[in-house]
């Protein structure tokens, strides 16, 4: 488990609780103003492999912990005067130590150590409290039953559990300082990239864009993704394991999602004939049951605002996984939801172009795109506009809708019987979706509520 208070200007002594932090692998106390010695309790942390006390005020000797003893001299640099006997530092003073005190200086460094360690308590506590409720939202999702994310325990300084112990400097080795041979995606916001733990286990690890001094370039980003990936459990939305925010590197783990994104998927003719109709139709259901859960499940409501075929990445089951959850929003009902035009070109609504008010239709247009995508096989483009029953009250009638059957997929088999009346009443469902006025599209719990009477698996070709 790491614990990284770096940075964060930290003033008194250590307190001597922190030694009860049995489980502690990594602990980084480096750039604050720390006073006095390292408490002795620390001796007893026998899990602790990794250790950083520099850029402080802290004298006196090391506890007797291998973590301290096996550190290198860069871990303790910048003190006031630490002693062990470690190359580098100069040897403790035993005598000086040993020295017997009277009664009343005993006394006097008795109460004046209680004092200290109470105002110090009191920081800690209000530091960590005030923290605890900035990440905390009042309301909290419907967390929908998985038995394996329900396993995850939840801590704003670590990144937790998950088939063995992720730590800041398992990923680091496995990535090779973040080598662009790990790199698997490239974002807007970051690079993505490929990590074996020492576990064996993959995640994907999504690495901050940074400035020249180490800050992250979008802080916003950066801390919404955390805040709303923290709040949402959903088999269609990709599972969050932890982040870490240190002065170096600051990144998101989530899973490895094996395949992929669906663009990459659809671009590549021979990955794109695996997609049989089945699939692409329980593509759209994974994605339509994903977004009814953020729109309608989760207190406040959960506007992804950027819903586009690379945000949907397919695991070795076709199963689609909503990610990049960057510019999301909570949708709260009592304020106004104005906002600079943002998502993927292509995929956003039109009444975001001139109105600039994101609400939750924007996702079910975003929904409709990717549909029509899943189907063709590739971005619609213009076809949106080519038919004018989008942009009016009537659904396409029986001719159009042959006419969208001959523009579908041509790499895998034409669809037949029961599948081509799923896909008719889906392109149905599309111009729905679709239509100009946000007002008249249905809502992602009703189009959920349409796609699930399809049997997952069970269509004829």
């Amino acid at each position: 488990m790491l614990l990284d208070l770096s940075g964060n200007l930290f003033t008194g002594e250590i307190p001597s609780q922190l030694g009860n932090l049995d489980k502690l692998t990594n602990l980084n106390l480096s750039h604050n103003n720390l006073l006095g010695s390292i408490p002795s309790t620390f001796s007893a942390m026998l899990s602790l492999t990794i250790i950083d006390v520099s850029y402080n005020e802290l004298e006196g000797p090391l506890p007797d912990n291998q973590a301290f003893l096996n550190a290198s001299m860069e871990t303790f640099i910048h003190n006031k005067d630490l002693c062990a006997n470690v190359t580098g530092l100069r040897p403790c003073n035993i005598t000086s130590s040993t020295k017997m005190q009277t009664p009343k200086k005993i006394h006097k460094a008795v109460i004046l150590i209680i004092s200290l360690l109470a105002i110090l308590l009191f920081q800690i506590f209000a530091f960590l409290g005030g923290t605890f409720l900035f990440f905390r939202r009042r309301k909290r999702c419907i967390e929908e039953e998985d038995p394996i994310t329900n396993q995850q325990p939840k801590d704003m300084f670590t990144i937790w559990n998950y088939d063995g112990m992720i730590a800041y400097q398992d990923i680091i080795e496995a990535t090779e300082q973040f080598d662009l041979k790990y790199c698997i995606g490239v974002g807007g916001h970051g690079s993505v990239y490929k990590a074996e733990l020492s576990s064996g286990q993959l995640v994907a690890v999504k690495k901050i864009t940074s400035s020249s001094d180490g800050e992250i370039s979008d802080q916003q980003t950066f801390r919404n993704e955390i805040l709303m990936m923290m709040e949402v459990r959903h088999r269609n939305v990709v599972k969050f394991y932890g982040y870490c925010s240190h002065i170096r590197h600051s990144f998101l783990v989530y899973e490895y999602v094996e395949r992929g994104s669906l663009t990459k998927i659809l671009r590549m003719d021979e990955e794109a004939a695996e997609l049989d109709w089945n699939k692409r139709v329980n593509i759209v259901k994974g994605v339509a049951q994903a977004l009814a859960y953020l729109h309608h499940d989760c207190s406040p409501p959960i506007i992804h605002r950027d819903i586009s075929s690379n945000n949907i990445l397919l695991d070795s089951n076709f199963e689609p996984h909503v990610s990049d959850f960057g510019i999301s929003r909570f949708l709260k009902l009592d304020t106004s939801h104005w906002t600079t035009l943002a998502g993927t070109y292509g995929y956003f609504a039109p009444e975001l172009a001139y109105k600039m008010r994101v609400t939750e239709k924007c996702d079910v247009y975003s929904f409709g795109v990717v549909t029509l995508e899943v189907m063709m096989g590739e971005h619609p483009r213009g076809l949106i506009t080519t038919f004018p029953s989008l942009s009016s009250s009537t659904l396409p009638s029986v001719e159009q809708i042959i006419l969208l059957m001959d523009i579908v997929d041509q790499r895998i088999s034409p669809p037949i019987n029961q599948v081509a009346e799923e896909l008719s009443l889906i392109m149905k469902l599309v111009f729905s979706c679709l239509h100009e006025n946000p007002q008249s599209r249905p809502t992602m719990q009703q189009v959920s509520q349409e796609l699930a009477v399809f049997p997952k698996g069970k269509s004829t070709q």
